[in-house]
C-alpha cells in the first residue's frame, strides 16, 4: 500500500520501537555512490561482485586493493537521514541495522548500530590478525611489521557471516514495533531476510526510489529519505 511523505512521518513519530533497516541509498546523499555504479579502474571491465571477493582478495590482491580504495570517501559527512536516526535514540528505543560499510551511521552517533556488513573503517592484517588504522591501509596494503596482507573487516562475497552479528540484528527486527526500510532495493541476501523475523504485529514502511519486494505486506513511500527525514528534522 502506498502512503504519503506526511502519513510515513507521523506513523515514525508516533512509534517509541523503531528499527531501521538501511541501504546505500541512506548514504548517497552524503556523496557516497552504490559501488555498483562506481566509474572506476575495473568499471565495465568486471563485476564489482568479484572484485569485491574473498576470491579476488586471494587470487588477484593488488586488483582488489585498487578496487576497495575506490569505496573510501573519507571527506563524507552523515546528512540528515543518518543524523535523526542517532538524534531518535536519545528519546526513543531505536535500532539500526545497514548494509552500508561507509562508517557513516557510526560518525552520527549512533550507538545501537549493526554494521551488517562490516565497516570499512575497521582494518586488520590477515597475516598476524593487528588491528590497523584505515589510513594505513590507504597508504599500502602491506602491514609495515609483518609484511602480511591487509585487508578492511567487511563480508566479502563468497565468506561467510559471523553468526554473533546476525544474532544482534535478528533480535533487533523482533522488539522493534515499527520496522522501517531506507534506501535500499532489499535484494541482498540474508539482509533482506531480516525483516520476516519481526514481531507479528510490527508495521513495516518502505522509504525507497522504487518499489521492493517482500513476501508480507508493507506500507511505500516511493521518495528519497531525505524528504522524510527532514521532516523529522
Amino acid at each position: 500500500m502506498e502512503i504519503t511523505v506526511d502519513q510515513a512521518v507521523e506513523a515514525i513519530k508516533k512509534s517509541s520501537k523503531i528499527t531501521f533497516l538501511t541501504g546505500a541509498g541512506v548514504s548517497t546523499p552524503s556523496g557516497v555512490p552504490d559501488y555498483r555504479s562506481l566509474q572506476g579502474v575495473y568499471h565495465g571491465i568486471e563485476a564489482p561482485e568479484y572484485l569485491l571477493s574473498n576470491e579476488c582478495l586471494i587470487n588477484e590482491p593488488e586488483k582488489f586493493y585498487t578496487f576497495v580504495k575506490h569505496l573510501y570517501h573519507t571527506k563524507a559527512q552523515p546528512n540528515v537521514i543518518h543524523r535523526v536516526m542517532a538524534e531518535m535514540e536519545e528519546t526513543k528505543q531505536v535500532s539500526v541495522v545497514s548494509q552500508n560499510i561507509d562508517g557513516l551511521h557510526t560518525a552520527s552517533g549512533n550507538q545501537r548500530l549493526v554494521n551488517f556488513h562490516g565497516s570499512l573503517y575497521n582494518c586488520y592484517c590477515r597475516n598476524c590478525g593487528q588491528i590497523v588504522a584505515w589510513n594505513e591501509y590507504l597508504t599500502s596494503d602491506r602491514h609495515v611489521t609483518c609484511g602480511g596482507q591487509l585487508r578492511p573487516d567487511i563480508v566479502l562475497y563468497g565468506e561467510g557471516f559471523d553468526e554473533g552479528v546476525i544474532q544482534q540484528a535478528v533480535q533487533a527486527v523482533r522488539q522493534a514495533e515499527l520496522i522501517v526500510i531506507v534506501g535500499t532495493s532489499f535484494q541482498v541476501h540474508p539482509f533482506c531476510d531480516l525483516v520476516y523475523e519481526k514481531n507479528n504485529h510490527a508495521q513495516v514502511i518502505v522509504i525507497n526510489k522504487t518499489p521492493i519486494y517482500l513476501a508480507s505486506d508493507y506500507q511505500f513511500v516511493q521518495t528519497d529519505g531525505t524528504a522524510v527525514f527532514q521532516q523529522l528534522n
